[in-house]
Parts: structure tokens; C-alpha cells; sequence
């Protein structure tokens, strides 16, 4: 090549192949890149488009549902705790009122009562929850007969609360049942008087609860016990643990979800009591055995005093939701 090619020729740099950053892709190794980042990009845009459509037809199986609980559920709550604020009725216009109904329950001896025997309904969950799971613990064995014993236990919570009144009302009346085996026994002296004693009716109505929640948390508690795999049983057996060892190691925090469900749907059903007092006591006597609810049903149905009534549920309804969260709080099941 000539001196005067060579001046013409353009002057190539030594790093043509590096940008000031680093080093550029040749022609072959960018096209290779942006393949890639193609094929990275398409798997993703089909994973979000198919998570979408799972996300999709999931809204719509519940959508049925969903919208039940919100004509009446979600709907009917909103709107009575709207209500619980005003003196509604239904043949006068409505007003705001404010904070005059709770101001008027708070007032109310009957109410105060009512929601210091609900508190008092706690008292029944841990013994409960301890007696559910030690009947589940005792149906789980495999002997001849076992499904009447368990379907013996389950009876209670099948049999309607008018028939549960009528039955333990007679066990409890003074010539009942129970007091004819007590004087037999020569336990007491004289008839007890379960339902009509301020001090003892409460008590007596909480133990009607208990049984008739055995059963049902029991078959809660027997579906987990049986879920419980097999071989870690074995695998403790064969490390040498015991059975008390094997419970408290394996089997309790393996049903750790499952206590949690049922400690708050007790709790909730304790706060919420009300048919076994309607049908035992009425909330007598001397009113002693009203709960929160049961007071709510005296105002609204009784009464006609409805935003009082709604007023009382809803304050009901707040104890009901904090305790909940705090059994969440505490109960919660830890990762395994």
C-alpha cells in the first residue's frame, strides 16, 4: 500500500471493540443477547398471563359465595352498625344521635351485667378445648365399636336447642334428676335449685355449652389427630420415646393450626351465648344470666328498641374481633 492509501485509509483504534464502559458485543454476541433476553422475557409474560387466568377463575368460584356474604352478611353488619348511631324506628323518622344509645346500654345495669357474663362465658374454653381433645384422643383408637362411641359424643351438637332446653330443665329443676342422685348419694340435704339461683344458674347454663360443644370441636380435633403422618410416630418409637413424650413433641405441634381454629371459634362462641339462656332462663332470675347478646335480643325483639339492641351487638361484636386477633396473636401455629 502507498504512503498516499494509507493517509486516506481510516484510522482504527486499537480498542474498536470496547465501549467506554467495557466491552462491546461483537455483531454475532449481540444478537445472541437480544435472543435471550427475548426468551427470558416471553416465559415471564406467560407465567403473569397465566396467573391472571388461575387468579380469574378463582374469583369466579367464589363469586356465588362472596356475593351471599355481602347481601346477607357484609351488607346487613354495615348497615345496623350505621343504625346503632340514630333512633330508628319504624314508624317515626330517623335521626343521628350519635353516641346516645351506647351512653344509654353503658347505663344500663342489665347491659354491664349481660357483658360480664359473657367474659365469664371464657372461662368455659380452655376446659373445653382440654375435654375435646382428650375425647379425640380417646375415639382415635382402633376397637370394635369405636364409631358409636364417637357418634355417641357428637349426639349433643345435632340435637336442637328446644330439645336440650326441655331435658336439662327437668335435670335441673329442684325434683329433677339431678338432685333426686345428689340426696340419693346423700351429697346435699336439700333440692338445689340450679336455675333458680342468681349465684348458681350461670354456672349451670355454661356447663349446658360445654356439653354441647364437646362433640363438635372433638371431630375438629379427631380429622387432625388422624392427619398426623405415621412414620414420624415410628421414627419416635424407634428413638425411644415414650407416648406422653411422642404427644407432646409430634402430636401437639403438629395440631397447632388446629387449636388455633378452635380456640377462636370458642371464644366467639362464648362471647356470642344465648339460645341455651333463652331456653333455660330467659335471663333470670333477678337477670342474673343475661349475656350481651342475650340483652341485644331483650331490646330489639322484646322491646323494639332497636338501635339500643344494635348499639349492644355491636359493642359485643368488638370484644368478639379483639379477643379473635389476640388468640391469632398468641396461638399463632409456627413454621414447621
Amino acid at each position: 500500500m502507498s504512503a498516499d492509501h494509507a493517509k486516506l485509509a481510516p484510522a482504527t483504534p486499537p480498542n474498536a471493540n470496547h465501549s467506554p464502559f467495557g466491552t462491546a458485543p461483537r455483531g454475532g454476541e449481540a444478537l445472541a443477547l437480544a435472543g435471550g433476553a427475548a426468551y427470558i422475557k416471553g416465559p415471564a409474560t406467560a407465567a403473569r398471563r397465566n396467573a391472571r387466568r388461575v387468579n380469574l377463575t378463582a374469583w369466579l368460584f367464589l363469586a356465588p359465595a362472596l356475593i351471599l356474604l355481602a347481601v346477607f352478611s357484609f351488607w346487613p353488619v354495615a348497615f345496623g352498625s350505621l343504625l346503632a348511631f340514630t333512633d330508628y324506628s319504624l314508624i317515626r323518622e330517623t335521626h343521628w344521635v350519635g353516641l346516645d344509645n351506647f351512653r344509654y346500654i353503658f347505663d344500663n345495669e342489665m347491659f354491664t351485667t349481660g357483658l360480664k357474663n359473657s367474659l365469664l362465658f371464657l372461662l368455659m374454653v380452655p376446659f373445653v378445648q382440654i375435654g375435646a381433645l382428650s375425647l379425640a384422643v380417646l375415639v382415635n383408637n382402633k376397637l370394635p365399636g369405636i364409631r358409636y362411641f364417637r357418634a355417641a359424643f357428637y349426639v349433643p351438637v345435632v340435637t336442637t336447642v328446644s330439645v336440650v332446653g326441655i331435658m336439662w330443665g327437668f335435670m335441673f329443676h329442684e325434683q329433677g334428676t339431678l338432685n333426686y342422685v345428689l340426696q340419693t348419694l346423700q351429697l346435699v340435704n336439700a333440692p338445689v335449685g340450679w336455675l333458680s339461683n342468681d349465684t348458681l344458674a350461670l354456672f349451670a347454663i355454661m356447663f349446658v355449652t360445654l356439653w354441647r360443644g364437646l362433640g363438635w370441636y372433638m371431630v375438629m380435633y379427631l380429622a387432625a389427630l388422624q392427619a398426623v403422618p405415621a412414620d414420624m410416630q415410628e421414627a419416635a418409637i424407634l428413638d425411644g420415646a415414650n407416648r406422653w413424650q411422642r404427644f407432646w413433641k409430634i402430636t401437639v405441634p403438629m395440631l397447632r393450626p388446629t387449636i388455633m381454629v378452635c380456640s377462636i371459634l370458642s371464644v366467639l362462641a362464648a362471647l356470642k351465648a344465648y339460645q341455651e339462656v333463652d331456653v333455660l332462663t330467659q335471663g333470670g332470675p333477678m337477670n342474673s344470666t343475661f349475656t350481651g347478646l342475650y340483652y341485644a335480643y331483650d331490646q330489639g325483639l322484646k322491646h323494639l328498641k332497636l338501635p339500643r339492641a344494635l348499639a349492644a351487638s355491636f359493642i359485643v361484636s368488638i370484644f368478639c374481633v379483639g379477643i379473635a386477633l389476640l388468640c391469632l396473636r398468641y396461638i399463632k401455629p409456627k413454621h414447621r
